[in-house]
């Protein structure tokens, strides 16, 4: 029988970090290790009560299961809508410059489709989210590295941008609060982003899905006066809702570009589970006073706890971080973040992440997710203590 090959793309990539260790993790669990995660950003608390019950009263309905429209129903999209002006102060309109998501992940592939051709650039942060890299190198697009350095707060250094041969660049990712850095965005940043992508025709996208966590002045890209023009911003229910297996998200943009992605997207899936949509409109009516108890006041108590083990491993940080990670730089005694992390994971039974996973800018940093309640954390800190 003739060698069946995977296609040539697949020689770009290689299985997500994640997916591997979290295997790993798993057998050694299956052989009583007791491992604890603080790996993954993926909350561990329930979403509102009202959020559930929406959900279960729709499904319960007859008519609740057939396929929906792509763009989903408009009381969802309005929703989005609704949140957007009362958490941003930023108007959509929610028949045109809307469009659901299956978790804002998905929205990077469809965004990437939409603009880029074979070859076209793309600029990457460095450190960065891998599936920026990983979705680029899959369609074919070249992948233009471009520095955040913890000297400049983790914030692209435009005159180096400035510098290079963007002739064939035609879309730029961008993440404020930034993962895996923690770093918070501004007014300032979000208007020089602008004004740069419209000098140089280069499509901004932005992924927003932290801005809650762990920070009261949330922020959004489209804030900025001209920036549907030339701005796309992901946004999802996974970390500010505690919805991450639900995958509910959307993309905000300027109405033909939110033309664009739905006609990829139309060809890939076949809609969002109404039952689930109903549920997301309660819970983008969460009061606030849920927000704050679920994404200040666990994550803040939880932080702490991320601070001393930090401080255990002999790491730095910046106490100024916002979101659901604690990122922070090794000691000068360790070789690399893998080394520091693969000890911690098979001594003291605790995994981590290490920052090489996010770029060689994050070579010598750990990253300890806060999706972990405190009795573990505790527990956490006590072993990596016992190793001394």
């Amino acid at each position: 029988m003739k060698t069946i090959k995977p296609a040539e793309r697949l020689d770009t990539i290689k299985e997500y970090y994640f997916s591997i260790k979290l295997k790993e993790v798993a057998e050694m669990n299956a052989r009583g290790e007791n491992v604890i995660s603080l790996g993954i950003g993926s909350p561990d608390l329930p979403p509102s009560d009202e959020t559930v019950n929406a959900l279960t009263e729709d499904a319960n309905r007859a008519d609740a299961h057939g396929y929906q429209p792509h763009v989903g129903i408009l009381t969802f999209r309005q929703a989005f809508a609704d949140w957007y002006k009362r958490s941003y102060g930023v108007e959509l309109d929610a028949t045109k410059e809307i469009q659901p998501l299956i978790g804002s992940k998905e929205g990077i592939l469809h965004i990437s489709l939409a603009f880029l051709n074979l070859g076209d650039g793309v600029l990457v942060p460095n450190p960065g989210y891998p599936t920026y890299s990983s979705v680029s190198k899959l369609i074919g697009a070249n992948i233009v590295s471009y520095d955040l350095d913890e000297n400049n707060n983790w914030q692209p250094d435009f005159d180096a941008l400035e510098k290079m041969d963007l002739s064939r660049v035609k879309l730029m990712w961008v993440n404020y609060p930034n993962m895996p850095t923690g770093a918070n965005g501004s007014i300032e940043l979000f208007e020089k982003l602008v004004a740069f992508g419209k000098k140089h025709g280069i499509v901004i996208a932005h992924d927003n899905p932290y801005s809650f966590i762990l920070n009261k002045e949330p922020i959004s890209i489209l804030q900025i006066e001209g920036a549907k023009d030339i701005c796309i911003e992901l946004n999802s229910l996974s970390k500010s809702h505690n919805m991450p297996g639900w995958r509910i998200g959307m993309v905000a943009s300027n109405p033909t570009f939110i033309g664009y992605i739905l006609k990829v997207l139309s060809n890939i899936e076949s809609g969002i589970f109404r039952p689930m949509q109903k549920a997301a409109v309660a819970a983008l009516s969460n009061p606030a006073e849920w927000h704050e108890k679920n994404n200040i006041e666990v994550y803040s108590n939880r932080r702490q706890l991320a601070e001393e083990i930090m401080q255990a491993l002999g790491c730095t940080f910046d106490a100024n971080q916002v979101g659901m990670f604690l990122w922070g730089k090794i000691p000068d005694i360790c070789k690399s973040s893998e080394e520091l992390a693969d000890k911690i994971l098979y001594n003291a039974k605790v995994f981590l992440t290490p920052g090489f996973i996010f770029g060689s800018r994050g070579e010598r940093y750990i990253r300890i997710s806060l999706c972990c309640n405190e009795t573990m954390l505790k527990e956490a800190l006590e072993r990596i203590k016992k190793l001394g």
